[in-house]
């Protein structure tokens, strides 16, 4: 595999690890999860870097109804970053404290709590968008050549109970009201162990990931049946 595929693979695998710690940033404290806040910046513009033939071939590209979605929910991204961002240095107590920066931190904590969520949202649907391209890199890294049933019913599996664990933290926590406004305060269970928060985001995750996985097959046969016609 090529050093820059292996450089991918480690970008993204650590953004999904801060992602699980951003959320997390009343258990893992707040100078913590500016400076990981700082991080995931970095990594997600290095992101596009190693991803800039994607850039370059916007405007040429045909664009297929997957495209289309694929596209949309990168802006999406780009969007709520832009928001993470500015909402982030406003509230911030350590990182940009220096900064000559008065007022404004209702709106930035409301812009933070809906680009948090949404965010986490868009980038589980992003992942799931492009998990054949990324099992297919992990396979080569681990030097898997034939497929095998076992190991594809296995994974489908393990992928509904996630994504069904997924359905009852989502409803636990009650993230849609955070989504929609419906609360502007986010509860934090403080007694809650580390792991515990992180498995239930892991399971929304793969809830969401696993929606947008079918959804892109689906997209995928009606581009293939247009181009035949």
């Amino acid at each position: 595999m090529k050093p820059k595929s292996i450089l991918k693979i480690i970008v993204d695998l650590a953004m999904t690890v801060l992602l699980f710690c951003l959320m997390a940033y009343l258990l893992v404290g707040e100078t913590a999860h500016e400076w990981l806040g700082i991080t995931m910046v970095c990594l997600f513009i290095l992101h596009h870097i190693l991803n800039w033939n994607w850039h370059k071939n916007l405007a040429r590209r045909h664009y297929t109804p997957l495209r289309i979605v694929q596209t949309g929910i990168n802006t999406l991204i780009l969007l709520s970053m832009i928001g993470l961002m500015a909402s982030g240095i406003i509230m911030s107590r350590e990182v940009f404290a220096f900064l000559p920066i008065s007022g404004g931190m209702s709106f930035a904590r409301t812009l933070h709590m809906l680009s948090s969520y949404w965010g986490f949202l868009f980038m589980s649907l992003h992942l799931g968008l492009h998990w054949s391209m990324m099992m297919g890199l992990v396979r080569k890294a681990m030097g898997i050549k034939k497929p095998s049933a076992a190991r594809t019913w296995l994974l489908r599996i393990l992928v509904i109970l996630l994504a069904a664990f997924g359905v009852y933290a989502f409803i636990k926590n009650d993230i849609a009201s955070y989504m929609l406004l419906h609360t502007q305060f986010v509860f934090f269970d403080i007694e809650q162990p580390l792991v515990l928060f992180f498995f239930e985001y892991l399971g929304m995750m793969g809830l969401w990931a696993a929606i947008a996985y079918y959804i892109g097959k689906l997209l995928g046969r009606c581009g293939k049946r247009r181009e035949k016609k």
